[in-house]
């Protein structure tokens, strides 16, 4: 509670801070992109959360690692039509972009499923993953252990409450007069 009332007061980082290729500057993100695929974004950021809260020891760096790594693949895809993987530096980056790579695969076959032929094109993805770099590089105060971007991740996707009680809840629940 305290970290999080203290990134309050925070002063935001500056680009300067970054190098240049970090922020990929070369892939434009257009406000007609993120409204036209909003459900792309949400899908990648819950994948996001999702690794989070399976491996609580991931912070900000690793993340936006990850991220960086799918990020040049896709470029490395859409520039050159190679299939080229970037390497992670740890398995709990690897798993994360497993975790992306797998909710990319699911998008592609619901897009199939539905429409019957998929519309997403792998510089799609590229904007998308460039988005949320730069939106973690935002988010985060870039110190080693920094977990502001996950917490961010948290509050726009929190646990699942079962909506439905267990009869034990469900009695306690009824009010009679």
């Amino acid at each position: 509670m305290y970290l999080q009332q203290a990134r309050e007061h925070e002063k935001p980082r500056s680009a300067g801070e970054l190098e240049p290729g970090a922020l990929f500057l070369q892939v434009e993100v257009s406000e007609q992109f993120l409204y036209e695929r909003e459900h792309l974004l949400m899908g990648l950021s819950y994948s996001l959360a999702k690794a989070a809260r399976a491996d609580r020891n991931l912070n900000d760096r690793d993340l936006i690692a990850a991220l960086t790594a799918m990020a040049k693949t896709y470029e490395t895809l859409v520039n050159s039509g190679l299939h080229y993987e970037s390497p992670t530096t740890s398995a709990a980056q690897h798993l994360v972009a497993a975790e992306l790579s797998n909710m990319v695969k699911q998008y592609r076959e619901a897009e199939q499923k539905h429409m019957g032929h998929v519309r997403l094109r792998d510089s799609e993805v590229l904007k998308a993953l460039v988005f949320l770099v730069r939106m973690a590089h935002g988010r985060t105060s870039g110190r080693p252990k920094s977990r502001a971007f996950v917490d961010f991740l948290f509050a726009q996707f929190p646990e699942n409450k079962s909506v439905i009680a267990s009869p034990d809840e469900a009695e306690s629940r009824i009010i009679t007069p």
